[in-house]
């Protein structure tokens, strides 16, 4: 009997010369799903890899005086770095400079040209160098690209176009009866109510300002778009319209794409069109994750504030990134990156709570009986509640990473975890030391100890793929075969008799205060390296150096506090979301809050405690002054002013009528 397939993907990467730790995001999940499918039996096929072609790329070869082929290759070999030292077990990486991707892409563009869905005609509209974005003129926001804030040009050039309005009723059709298809159920509203309900437009898919794409195999003036180009490479991957389509037979549908939310559009309308045009099945789900925020804003390979992997695994361990990345935040919704969240978490989670175990345990069996459990055992209080929960466990944590939830996963075994310690403090085995009547006990207790981490170790190796060897080696496990999958659903593997072997402390704790001291010193240093200040800050205005004092006209008091235009102009006035608030320790008047502004994400101190309570400010949307000079607070910085009226009955903060994106000018 065939084993069941299971074919995953991530976008391939856009190669732009920085790698950052959100950059992982994606590709961390889609591993974490592959690993859990493997272990639960499937055939998987996990593909990712680079996406090399377009203007963009092109102009920074030229900057550099190099060819666009030589630029990508560099990149690409630090792309691949990356997933080693992420410990990513693709299965394939394509290029889309790759003879056999382009030959089948030059295939794909000729099939839909003969049978009419491609046409030439003339586009005139906008483009987005940086996302090679086309854009209609409505849909800039403030004659910029909406996708990154970024200017646009007008383009007007002869080009061939994809007949994407002729597919709108299909894919609303599909969407509507395949309610898993576009996950979460966000982008799926989204893409309805934004973009096919109101209705398609037929979209450009080749240019002729470059020449770095895929030539047009009947047309050599023209290249093809890179969204066509990129996108076909879930299927040439696989050897589409190859001589040998094995592995296209075998794997298509893709299962899941996973993608971040900005590109949800070209992979729910663009790709499914395209697939529906070339008669093939669509992939069965595609998931919009949300993105990994920095404080200071949204991580990204062309603002330029990124945080280098490779220094944090250094620093703190290949597992504690991972399973930072996969437990701190909702998938799906965007979430907060920083150092201090960071040690926060490896503290509490990994080693206060799954290393202290391991420490625990392990010490306990070696002090108390000498390394190895003996056989005579008796059950007692607390055994069965304990059994219960572990062993309910692996159910929990199969559903949920069929659902792509790794962090509502984790909690679930990190509730395994807290029930474990929480069992030692109850059993207490040092009273039971005390007694030798009692050692029958005491070996129960360790067994289920023991039995308890085997488990635990079995259900993380998705998330971690160096802690759990680590444990078994720990525990005395050298049968593989007793941490197989399906046998964390099992109570009573561990082998009675197996000999511990004390090790290093898996997580040692970190001190967060002189870890963010050193943190800060290195980003002073590279901050200097680079000449650039750390984090941008509004722009003080100079000063005119002091003069004599010469005769002034008078000054007409009813006009002294007027301002100008243009003195009104410097004031920033942004749409901002409250995603957290909490009171500041000792200060009555102060709240704390993160607030969403576009895709940034900023702290404000502001003194309406009381009036607005914590739980009152969380979601509502504010009006920010941006471009206010960062101040202390209480020795807390504050990155801006939140608009509110007050009188002598109190106080009421500005707000908006109508629903704002996040970001948005207000004036």
């Amino acid at each position: 009997m065939s084993k069941k397939t299971y074919y995953i993907s991530t976008p391939i990467y856009y190669p732009s010369g920085k790698l950052h730790i959100g950059h992982s995001y994606t590709t961390v999940a889609a591993d974490a799903v592959s690993r859990y499918k493997r272990l639960k039996g499937y055939d998987v096929m996990f593909l990712t890899g680079t996406d090399e072609h377009g203007q963009k790329i092109q102009r920074k070869a030229e900057e550099k005086g190099i060819t666009p082929k030589q630029y990508v290759d560099e990149i690409v070999s630090g792309i691949k770095d990356l997933w080693k030292l992420m410990r990513i077990t693709n299965d394939r990486f394509i290029r889309t400079t790759d003879d056999e991707h382009v030959e089948a892409v030059q295939k794909i563009f000729k099939k839909l040209y003969d049978q009419g869905d491609i046409y030439k005609s003339e586009y005139e509209g906008w483009y987005c160098t940086p996302c090679e974005s086309f854009w209609t003129k409505t849909q800039l926001v403030e004659g910029k690209c909406p996708d990154c804030g970024r200017e646009v040009e007008l383009t007007k050039e002869e080009s061939y176009f994809f007949r994407l309005s002729k597919y709108q009723d299909r894919l609303i059709k599909h969407i509507e009866e395949n309610p898993e298809f576009i996950q979460p159920v966000s982008r799926q509203n989204e893409m309805l109510n934004n973009f096919l309900r109101p209705g398609l437009e037929d979209i450009a898919v080749s240019r002729t300002t470059f020449n770095w794409g895929v030539p047009v195999s009947f047309d050599d003036k023209h290249v093809v778009y890179v969204w066509i180009d990129a996108l076909s490479n879930y299927i040439t991957a696989l050897g589409y319209s190859a001589q040998d389509d094995t592995l296209f037979q075998k794997y298509w549908p893709a299962d899941v794409h996973l993608v971040g939310k900005e590109i949800v559009r070209f992979h729910t309308i663009i790709w499914p069109a395209m697939l529906m045009a070339l008669d093939l099945p669509l992939p069965k789900q595609v998931y919009g994750h949300g993105w990994l925020l920095l404080e200071g804003g949204k991580m990204s390979k062309s603002k330029g504030n990124v945080v280098d992997p490779q220094i944090l695994v250094d620093k703190y361990g290949l597992d504690a990134i991972r399973y930072f990345l996969l437990r701190e935040v909702p998938f799906g919704s965007d979430g907060i990156f920083s150092n201090e969240a960071l040690i926060n978490r490896i503290n509490s989670d990994l080693a206060n709570d799954l290393g202290n175990l391991v420490s625990r345990t392990v010490a306990m069996i070696d002090k108390y009986f000498g390394g190895s459990i003996p056989a005579e055992k008796v059950a007692g209080d607390f055994d069965s509640e304990l059994i219960k929960l572990v062993g309910e466990t692996p159910a929990k944590v199969e559903e949920l990473l069929d659902k792509l939830q790794f962090s509502t996963a984790l909690t679930e075994i990190w509730k395994a975890v807290s029930r474990t310690n929480k069992y030692i403090d109850e059993t207490m085995p040092w009273v039971l030391a005390k007694d030798e009547a009692n050692n029958p006990r005491l070996a129960q207790v360790m067994y289920n100890l023991a039995e308890t981490l085997r488990i635990i170790s079995i259900l993380i190796q998705p998330f971690m793929p160096e802690t759990p060897e680590k444990i078994w080696n720990q525990l005395g496990i050298t049968d593989k075969s007793l941490v197989e999958w399906e046998k964390s659903k099992e109570w009573g593997v561990y082998p009675v008799g197996a000999g511990i072997n004390k090790g290093d402390v898996i997580f040692p704790r970190i001190d967060l205060k002189k870890e963010l001291e050193e943190i800060e010193k290195m980003s002073e240093k590279a901050a200097e390296a680079n000449n650039t200040a750390e984090v941008p800050k509004a722009k003080e205005v100079q000063k005119p150096a002091k003069t004599e004092k010469t005769a002034e006209p008078p000054v007409d008091e009813t006009n002294a506090n007027l301002i100008t235009i243009d003195d009104f102009a410097k004031v920033d006035l942004r749409v901002a979301k409250v995603l957290e608030a909490e009171k500041v320790e000792k200060a009555d008047k102060l709240l704390k809050m993160k607030l969403q502004v576009g895709d940034e994400v900023r702290q404000v101190v502001s003194g309406i405690a009381k009036y607005y309570t914590p739980e009152e400010m969380v979601g509502k949307t504010l009006i920010l002054v941006a471009n206010l000079k960062p101040a202390k607070l209480r020795g807390i910085e504050s990155q801006g002013m939140i608009l509110a009226a007050s009188d002598e009955n109190g106080l009421s903060l500005v707000t908006i009528d109508k629903d704002m994106p996040s970001g948005a000018h207000v004036g």
